[in-house]
């Protein structure tokens, strides 16, 4: 069960795709990464917003709209090496019907900046749902005034 909390997130998000990358107020990280798209094989460089436990991608910095956006709720962030690649970004998500996401920036020092970033902003979210889920599993006692 969705709160209107989540609701108004969900549009928010949401709104965010349409603007471009420069309008979204405050991020918490921004820059290009390389994902890896591993039906071919190959990096595909973006534009990447981090803002609120999303991550939205664009082609370039002067996109509009975002081409995707990534809910981060649940995700595991950490540094890995994968291949040739000595430090990438891995986004392992909460179950396994969801996809792995690997993401490298220009350097180590980038990446350890955005695992920074990405685990401060999926740790802003969480204790928020996890509360939510709480209140909603209390027994009904509880809850009557």
């Amino acid at each position: 069960m969705l709160s209107l909390q989540n609701h108004v997130w969900v549009d928010v998000t949401l709104h965010n795709t349409t603007l471009p990358p420069l309008a979204i107020k405050n991020p918490e990280c921004l820059g290009l990464l390389h994902q890896l798209d591993r039906s071919k094989d190959v990096w595909i460089q973006h534009y990447c917003i981090l803002k609120d436990g999303c991550l939205y991608f664009y082609a370039t910095l002067r996109s509009t709209p975002a081409q995707g956006g990534l809910y981060l709720q649940g995700y595991i962030v950490s540094e890995q090496s994968l291949g040739s690649k000595r430090s990438v970004i891995e986004l392992k998500p909460p179950s396994e019907e969801f996809k792995t996401f690997y993401l490298c920036a220009e350097n180590v020092n980038e990446n350890k900046r955005w695992i920074t970033a990405l685990k401060a902003s999926i740790n802003k979210w969480l204790p928020l749902h996890q509360a939510i889920q709480d209140f909603m599993n209390r027994p009904l006692e509880e809850t009557r005034m």
